[in-house]
């Protein structure tokens, strides 16, 4: 025997691929987070997708995960004592889908097309079987999945398992050196500096206007409340929120990633998530909305704003976007198999 097959931390999985040094084990907490987000990063930049995460936002998702039990949800991929990838579960219940079990995945550029991932995705679709056979649930029940365009790979592996395209989103962009037409308010409504003292009143009208969505979940609480409210990416003074008195009626929490535009060399502002509730819409509040955003980026010196849209969005969010100068830069897609 060897020391890492006494190791407790080390585990066999089905169908391993014979790499040399090549060795399973469990998640060791916040010590792995570092080269997680290493690993990300640096699959990112391999497979064109340009997001950089950090480890202070890694690591407040991680501390916070939802119907994940990270010592079993969670299989790491070491060669040779190097983390070479890793992968996840979890699940949800999403309005209209049922029960909806997450299967991700990420594989360093250096240890790819050597079936690392294949045995990964192996194991995480067995784990799910295991977890959907000890959930008392008779709806409909799925294995997800979602990558952009360019992440070839992966692409490959999940048709090959089975996954079909289910929905379609675009990464949009406007260039904030074109010029930008003035559009007011609707009649009553105003936008107020946001404070932490409001987050509970702006998270409820968030999720309230995305019950209209697809992919949101119906078992939202307060936990998730508190995993949005305590996120330290968080810049309320970027927000711009459309109060008609004291109801939240409509607003777009604008966010700057600074770590991600210093490393991929870019200043961009993201006009992401949008929503207005149902007794404001057809108002012009988006629009209104969005183009305070594009001014306040603009004025930073930004030079573009972004934001992610479902191309397939009921409320006609595209056309909206792509009125307001946003063209798109990426597709991404979400990828489904029914479970037996």
């Amino acid at each position: 025997m060897t020391e890492k097959t006494l190791d407790k931390q080390y585990i066999e999985i089905n169908d391993t691929p014979q790499v040399e040094g090549l060795a399973f084990r469990k998640f060791r907490g916040e010590a792995d987070y570092p080269e997680m987000v290493e690993l990300v990063n640096a699959a990112n930049r391999f497979d064109e997708v340009d997001e950089q995460d950090n480890l202070e936002d890694f690591s407040h998702s991680y501390n916070n995960l939802k119907n994940c039990d990270p010592d079993k949800d969670i299989l790491i991929a070491e060669v040779d004592g190097q983390m070479a990838a890793y992968a996840r579960v979890w699940w949800r219940d999403i309005k209209d889908d049922g029960r909806v079990y997450y299967t991700y995945g990420r594989v360093h550029p250096d240890y790819r097309r050597q079936g690392i991932g294949t045995a990964m995705l192996k194991h995480n679709e067995a784990r799910v079987k295991t977890i959907a056979a000890e959930h008392a649930y008779d709806g409909p029940r799925s294995l997800d999945s979602w990558y952009a365009d360019t992440e070839t790979g992966t692409i490959a592996m999940l048709e090959k398992f089975g996954y079909k395209p289910q929905r379609y989103f675009f990464e949009m962009t406007r260039d904030l050196s074109q010029p930008i037409e003035e559009r007011p308010m609707p009649e009553g409504i105003e936008t107020r500096p946001s404070t932490k003292e409001q987050y509970r009143q702006i998270w409820d009208g968030l999720e309230e206007a995305f019950r209209d969505h697809w992919g949101h979940p119906e078992d939202f609480g307060d936990d998730d409340f508190k995993r949005w409210a305590e996120h330290p990416r968080h810049k309320p003074e970027l927000w711009k929120v459309g109060w008609e008195g004291d109801e939240v009626a409509g607003m777009v929490l604008n966010e700057v990633f600074e770590e991600e535009n210093k490393l991929l060399g870019r200043l961009w502002g993201w006009t992401d998530p949008i929503c207005v509730r149902r007794p404001w819409r057809k108002r012009g509040l988006a629009k209104a909305l969005i183009t305070e955003s594009l001014v306040l980026f603009k004025d930073m010196g930004m030079s573009h704003a972004a934001l992610g849209v479902d191309t397939q969005n009921p409320l006609g969010a595209l056309g909206l976007y792509e009125s307001l100068g946003f063209k798109t830069v990426k597709e991404w897609l979400s990828v489904r198999k029914p479970m037996d």
